[in-house]
């Protein structure tokens, strides 16, 4: 059996999360779920989303993929039940899970288009209160703790990642490209506060395709079109990462890339490379004997669900920075044969280069050491 460690999974909300956590004053202004035309919706103030649909599919047959489930029923219970999650892993060979959210987005952006801030912050505070306080104490040994921040200040950030960190954090979920959406990017100090602390804490900071994007619309698409070609989001903002001052400011800073895949790596910091030197002179670059590729394999880290092309090329990246994901319950999620999916893709490599990429690349970048079983079997 293949150990894995899979370090881009989401979690579906259950209804609780918010109301269960806030002062009684805020308990209509946060995200709750009501019934509304046979659907059950999450509503807040000045909202309304279903987050369901393609977010919740594993178990289910191709087949029926679609719009749907349009109720908690209509899932299976480890979408959103942290109990029934540990049985599903462990049945898959997952032994330990890092957890992205799921209505407050991938990087828990939603909350910073609160007009009441001080709602938003609430509600930042009891996602994460939600994470470390019940989900991951189910299964303190699978469960990594993430926790979110407020994207709309820098120190706000700072100082909730602190909070968190106190807690038992041990990862900030954050935003690819923040200038995507209107906020300071990186190549200002801005965010600076924020990173130190996740340097000085040794935490990684892990960003996941579609944490920053602009509003993107599938009218006159059909949505595999977005999703086939997701992985040139994460070359795009990855490209951007590792020709900012970010990396440089803070040498060993830890940033992982979730679900962007691995096969466009290679590709992508030689020809950063080449540009680096060729624009370096004109465009005054501080820094620029570190180049592009130096930062890559030093301060980053990308994941791989299903990618035999990508694996050709690990040697022209790094072996020790390429991680495992399996995407439960999204439509990426190879449940309920998550094993026969990873013995496809690891056919021929050697077992040392194996243990690296499914787990022993993210026990050390996440200081998890993965419980297994006693009687599990080798792969």
């Amino acid at each position: 059996m293949f150990k894995l460690f899979s370090v881009d999974d989401h979690i579906v909300e259950p209804p609780g999360v918010w109301v269960d956590r806030v002062p009684a004053a805020y308990k209509d202004r946060v995200p709750h779920v009501v019934e509304a035309d046979g659907r059950q919706m999450w509503v807040w103030e000045g909202g309304m989303e279903m987050t369901m649909g393609l977010n919740a599919v594993a178990g289910k047959p191709r087949e029926q993929w679609g719009a749907e489930p349009a109720r908690f029923e209509d899932m299976i219970p480890g979408c959103y039940d942290p109990h029934q999650r540990k049985k599903d892993f462990l049945s898959n060979g997952v032994f330990a899970s890092v957890a992205f959210p799921t209505l407050p987005g991938f990087a828990g952006r939603k909350f910073g288009t609160f007009e009441d801030k001080n709602l938003a912050l609430v509600c930042v505070r009891a996602w994460n209160d939600f994470i470390l306080d019940e989900w991951c104490p189910v299964a303190p040994e699978m469960y990594v703790p993430m926790t979110i921040a407020p994207v709309w200040d820098a120190q706000l950030a700072a100082e909730e990642t602190s909070r968190c960190i106190e807690k038992g954090s041990k990862a900030l979920c954050w935003m690819e490209d923040p200038a995507n959406i209107g906020l300071p990017g990186y190549h200002t100090d801005y965010w600076h506060p924020l990173f130190a602390v996740c340097q000085d804490a040794d935490i990684p900071v892990c960003m996941h395709i579609g944490g920053a994007l602009p509003q993107v619309t599938l009218e006159g698409k059909i949505p595999m079109v977005e999703i086939a070609a997701a992985f040139a989001h994460a070359a795009r903002s990855a490209t951007n990462m590792m020709v900012s001052p970010i990396p440089r400011k803070f040498p060993r800073i830890k940033l992982v890339w979730s679900e962007g895949g691995i096969g466009w790596i290679t590709a992508a910091i030689e020809r950063a490379d080449r540009q680096w030197d060729r624009h370096q002179y004109w465009t005054h670059i501080p820094d620029a004997d570190v180049l592009p590729s130096t930062v890559a394999r030093r301060n980053m880290w990308f994941c791989m669900i299903e990618e035999p092309v990508g694996l050709k090329y690990r040697y022209d990246f790094t072996v020790d920075h390429i991680l495992c994901e399996t995407d439960y319950p999204h439509a990426d999620t190879p449940f309920p044969t998550t094993q026969a999916a990873f013995k496809t893709l690891f056919e021929g490599v050697p077992a040392d280069e194996v243990a690296k990429m499914t787990h022993a690349n993210a026990e050390q970048l996440f200081h998890f050491p993965m419980t297994v079983p006693e009687g599990t079997p080798d792969n």
